[in-house]
């Protein structure tokens, strides 16, 4: 029997694939008789849309059409939401009025035959507007609740909540925390820009389209179009990095197949990086206030977490911003508060640890700020308030190896070395820091479908609308694949990216190994029972024998979803951060020297695939903590770095060493695989440790974030 490959460190089924270029992402898919198309954005932030005199382009060499808001069809536009889209507002429904809601939104596309003559006729369209100055920051706007409708997050939670009496009970602490914590817009700035091509025979359409959830950007088009269910395909076996930026089916979508039925050709769109921070969603800018109340000796007895966070006029987005507050630490007295601030921009999105990564900045900073004033080692305040179960929701965690966590980073890390005196350490003229942080995630299992498919020669096809984004989802559900049905990884060929394929949730919230890896080995389980090999040894040799004797493939269908766990317990992967930082006093540069996370992640798949994924996040959080911040021009709205030369990001020579620890965690309630997700937590907790750390270094606490060399100066 072949040995099981499930925890082994197999390298990437797809990777010759991509490094030989034979792996096609959506801009490659070319069609016979392909035109392309230019978006032409808004150069005002807030207005309408007065005159196009599109006379001159029409007359340029090449150009097929110019659609506007003046002869575009009106679209049927019909209510569509799916976990993805927020719950209350609508979508920007592209070209259809006059209205300009933000800097850089589609006011027209222009198609040509080549991709030089459409981009300099979109550069000749005539345009003029009557613009109105907009409101693009938080300061300047005021802040709503949230519409009852759309005042939940991920998992239910109310968008405000109380235990006890918190106010109350900080009045009365011995020892008190409160102060505001900022965080910058962020843009995702994904490798692979969004691009769609778009093809129409008859009534069907077929988009190669960029996008981490097919399934939805198919019922999407056609919930815009007006067209009935199963006629739109679309297909994405590659996405060149997301961090959840295609996540939702943004305007471009519509443009593509809009411009294509339009000239009755295919149509390559391709967004430019600059369009891509305007119409493609980003993290949105919040504020938040953390107050925590102690007693001398560090047990906790008052938390406020309050948080405001941007959204669009259009639109409410909402994110786990104060979820993890509730359940993190034990205390009797908690009160969070949620609110949004609707501003003339375009709709926020899901990023990387969406709210998470926002709010335990703000919480893990303000409980670095206690354990300054307690005199108390940051690892041993925490341990100090680690809780029995969840508080908030009256639930046994499934699993919580969070105190296993501290001390697996603390050893790893060297963390007893520290010297707790902030500017204490020093390598010659350097100033040296250490900081920590704690990281969680929720672990979540939504429905998935998948299909497995006996063949002649042995080998077993899988299908699944799943995604892959870069996390290695082809290999490690080859893994799963491979141990159900007894046979090598190699005998497993494993496809995604197809809407036809049997449905799957969004490759997102650290969901896809749960749901869709639940799926993948119930459909091969599945397909073991229908081969009536029953208690014999599988081989590829003797299952492609069963084949031969029946004359045709073998097939199983299965589903899987989450059950009465979600409701038994609280689920939920935790970790442990640790950086050292070198802060130059002369010229106040942070260095990122080395940063070591341990997690809990219940099984983890495959080790080599799961330390990619949490070096990949704890990259990110130094980027979130030293260099990401999306700047708005407040006459406009305008980015004006939105560019990869000035929307700073950290390349090789900003990251030093870089290490993920596992604990080991057995948990029977979560899924049939027993997996939590990795890709989101790995984020979550690098950048308060890192700006933990540049406290220790400096003795100055910087609150907003990215960390400019002013505020240490």
């Amino acid at each position: 029997m072949t040995e099981l490959s499930f925890g082994l460190p197999l390298p990437r089924v797809d990777g010759p694939a991509k490094v030989t270029g034979q792996a096609r992402y959506a801009a490659e898919f070319d069609q016979p008789g392909q035109a392309h198309g230019v978006i032409v954005s808004s150069t005002v932030g807030l207005g309408r849309i007065v005159g196009i005199d599109d006379r001159e382009t029409l007359a340029l060499p090449g150009v097929l059409a110019v659609l506007s808001h003046l002869n575009a069809p009106k679209l049927a536009y019909r209510k569509h939401k799916s976990g993805i889209d927020p719950a209350f507002g609508e979508r920007l429904h592209v070209l259809q009025d006059d209205r300009i809601r933000f800097f850089g939104q589609p006011v027209a596309v222009v198609v040509a035959e080549t991709l030089d003559q459409a981009e300099h006729a979109a550069n000749r369209l005539g345009l003029s507007y009557e613009s109105e100055p907009p409101v693009v920051g938080l300061d300047h706007a005021e802040a709503v609740e949230i519409i009852p409708d759309a005042g939940r997050q991920p998992g239910g939670r109310a968008s405000d909540s109380a235990r006890g009496d918190a106010d109350a009970a900080l009045g009365r602490a011995e020892v008190q925390v409160d102060a505001t914590y900022g965080m910058a817009r962020e843009n995702h700035n994904p490798m692979e820009p969004h691009a769609t091509v778009a093809a129409w025979q008859g009534d069907q359409l077929t988009l190669w389209s960029k996008s981490q959830y097919v399934v939805n950007e198919a019922a999407q088009i056609e919930a815009v179009f007006g067209l009935a269910k199963r006629s739109v395909r679309v297909i994405c076996p590659y996405v060149g990095g997301g961090f959840g930026t295609s996540l939702r089916t943004w305007p471009h979508v519509t443009l593509a197949a809009l411009a294509a039925r339009h000239v009755g050709r295919p149509v390559k769109l391709v967004l430019t990086r600059r369009q891509m921070f305007d119409t493609t969603g980003h993290r949105p800018c919040t504020r938040q206030r953390v107050a925590l109340g102690a007693s001398a000796d560090g047990v906790l007895s008052a938390l406020i977490h309050e948080g405001t966070g941007e959204t669009s006029r259009h639109e409410q987005f909402v994110e786990a911003l104060t979820a993890a507050s509730r359940y993190l630490y034990s205390c009797p007295n908690v009160r969070t508060r949620y609110r949004l601030t609707p501003l003339d921009t375009g709709t926020p999105t899901y990023m990387r640890g969406p709210g998470e990564a926002s709010g335990i900045f703000a919480v893990e900073s303000a409980m670095d700020e206690l354990a300054v004033k307690l005199g108390m080692d940051p690892v041993a305040l925490r341990l100090r308030n680690e809780p029995d179960h969840d508080e908030a929701h009256d639930l046994p965690f499934s699993s919580r190896s969070l105190r296993a966590c501290y001390e697996a980073g603390a050893t790893r890390f060297g963390w007893s070395r520290r010297d707790p005196r902030p500017g204490s350490m020093r390598d010659g003229r350097l100033l040296i820091g250490w900081g920590m942080a704690s990281a969680t995630y929720p672990t979540m299992r939504a429905g998935a479908k998948a299909r497995a498919r006996l063949l002649a020669d042995g080998s077993v096809e899988v299908e699944t609308a799943a995604s892959d984004m870069g996390p290695g989802t082809y290999t490690s559900m080859s893994q799963v694949a491979a141990d159900a049905l007894g046979l090598a990884v190699d005998d497993i060929r494993f496809a995604l990216g197809r809407s036809d394929f049997p449905a799957a949730p969004p490759h997102g919230g650290s969901m896809t190994m749960a749901s869709v890896g639940s799926a993948v080995q119930a459909a091969c389980l599945a397909l073991r029972e229908a081969s009536g090999l029953g208690n014999a040894v599988p081989s590829r040799q003797a299952y492609g024998a069963l084949v031969a004797r029946r004359g045709e493939p073998i097939v199983a269908d299965a589903a899987s979803a989450g059950g009465a766990e979600q409701q038994r317990f609280s689920m939920h992967a935790f970790g442990a951060v640790f950086a050292e930082v070198a802060v130059d006093p002369d010229l106040a540069m942070v260095r990122v020297r080395r940063v070591v996370g341990a997690y809990g992640a219940g099984r983890i798949v495959n080790p080599l695939l799961a330390r990619s994924q949490c070096t990949g996040g704890m990259v990110g959080g130094i980027g979130m903590a030293l260099m990401e911040q999306t700047v708005l021009d407040p006459r406009d709205g305008r980015p004006v770095n939105a560019s990869m030369a000035d929307y700073l990001v950290p390349v090789s020579l900003d990251i030093g060493t870089l290490e993920a620890l596992f604990v080991e965690e057995t948990d029977p309630h979560l899924n049939p695989l027993g997996v939590k997700g990795l890709g989101e937590i790995a984020l979550v907790g690098t950048a308060p440790a890192v700006t933990n750390a540049v406290f220790h270094a400096t003795g100055r606490r910087v609150r907003d974030l990215p960390i400019r060399i002013e505020a240490l100066l």
